[in-house]
């Protein structure tokens, strides 16, 4: 069966909505954040609680929720997620307090917590080999049209107000009745006792290259929630004067250049083993954060962003792909929670961390900081990572 052939099946497209939805919680409100600063009359690193309020859940409960997915099936878990996703993010809305707020995006964190994880076990459920490698990197690419695309929409939205960005979260309600009615996927059936299942789960994680490419999964997301989503937006305000539609469009060109990248994961796949693939996204970042740090206009800025983004849409499907493949259905939702529990971490941590740069050096140290975990990134990489010339999705 083709690639482009996947797209006759319509689990496709809930699988993609599931990826929009996910994105959506993070990527459409930092274009306001500046426009949020001011209303609440609170510090850069106050407003950097918002992602840090929403990511936190997942960090916590994203085991669990995998772990029902493989006890209970697939939809027990997804529907709920997203019913509470999109009716704690409307209620966000409507709130006149910065703490109020932030325990919304709690509750909203608390339904996103399985979205991340749910969407890349139903692509190892549902395809296998090449084909999977094809929509492992096509549901990158949709992910990356989403962040490409919520900045500008949020930026945009933002003019009218930034309580207005809040609307969005209220079409994962269709989405989680499309599940209900039209996803037909298969369920595991575990019958063995928990004993079991918990020792193919640790047989499944305890391998080198799994938890090299766990620890590069977490510094990818300091590098993208610390330096990229919660400081770029404020130093393009800072040093170029930028409004919240011009930060949009700026961060949406970084998108737009990994959906492109995204979408030829079958054809990068035969040119580059996965080391080269995690070495080649590991050095954009680094480029790309050093650029930043001194950057002072749009051209130089551009071409950052840019670097940045050819190294994200190689390295996220790459790590997605080669991660999916070592676990069976049976213990597939629990293993990838894992991985999306590490990746809220650094979601979560990123603000904070990237935070105390900035703190005491300013911004240029936020960036700074990025260019050293991407450092860290190749020496893991080198450390951990088989000299094997791995191919996935073979």
């Amino acid at each position: 069966m083709s690639e482009t052939s996947v797209f006759k099946n319509r689990n496709l497209f809930i699988i993609f909505g599931v990826t929009l939805i996910a994105m959506m919680g993070v990527a459409s409100i930092t274009p306001a954040f500046p426009d949020i600063i001011r209303y609440f009359d609170i510090s850069p690193q106050q407003v950097g609680g918002l992602i840090v309020a929403f990511t936190l859940p997942g960090i916590f409960l994203t085991p669990f929720t995998g772990i029902l997915a493989d006890r209970y099936g697939r939809k027990i878990v997804l529907v709920p997620s997203l019913f509470l996703f999109g009716l704690a993010g409307f209620a966000c809305m409507f709130t006149k307090d910065f703490y109020w707020l932030l325990v919304l995006r709690f509750f909203q964190g608390i339904g996103a917590s399985s979205l991340s994880s749910m969407n890349i076990t139903l692509v190892g459920d549902l395809f296998e080999g090449k084909q999977r490698t094809a929509v492992m990197g096509y549901n990158a690419s949709v992910l990356s049209i989403a962040t490409a695309s919520y900045p500008a929409l949020g930026g945009v939205i933002a003019i009218l107000g930034w309580q207005y960005i809040f609307a969005l979260p209220i079409l994962a309600i269709p989405l989680g009745l499309c599940v209900i009615r039209c996803l037909n996927n298969p369920e595991p059936k575990n019958k063995s006792n928990l004993r079991s299942y918990f020792g193919k789960v640790w047989k499944t994680i305890n391998r080198k290259t799994v938890w090299g490419l766990l620890i590069i999964n977490f510094i990818i997301f300091l590098i993208l929630y610390g330096s990229y989503l919660t400081y770029f937006p404020l130093m393009l305000e800072n040093r170029l004067g930028a409004e919240s539609y011009q930060i949009g469009l700026m961060m949406s060109l970084m998108s737009i250049t990994t959906a492109g990248v995204s979408s030829q994961l079958g054809r990068i796949n035969q040119w580059l083993g996965l080391k080269k693939q995690l070495i080649f996204g590991s050095s954009a970042y680094l480029i790309a954060t050093l650029i930043m740090m001194i950057a002072g206009d749009y051209a130089v800025i551009g071409l950052a962003v840019i670097i940045f983004g050819l190294g994200h849409g190689v390295i996220i499907p790459s790590i997605q792909n080669m991660m999916v493949g070592f676990a069976g259905i049976s213990e597939r939702a629990a293993f990838m929670s894992l991985n999306s529990m590490v990746l809220r971490g650094g979601q979560t941590f990123g603000p904070l961390m990237v935070g105390l740069f900035y703190a005491l050096k300013g911004l240029e140290a936020a960036f700074l900081s990025g260019a050293i975990l991407a450092g860290i990134m190749l020496i893991i990489i080198f450390s951990m990572v088989g000299n094997e010339d791995h191919k996935t999705g073979h």
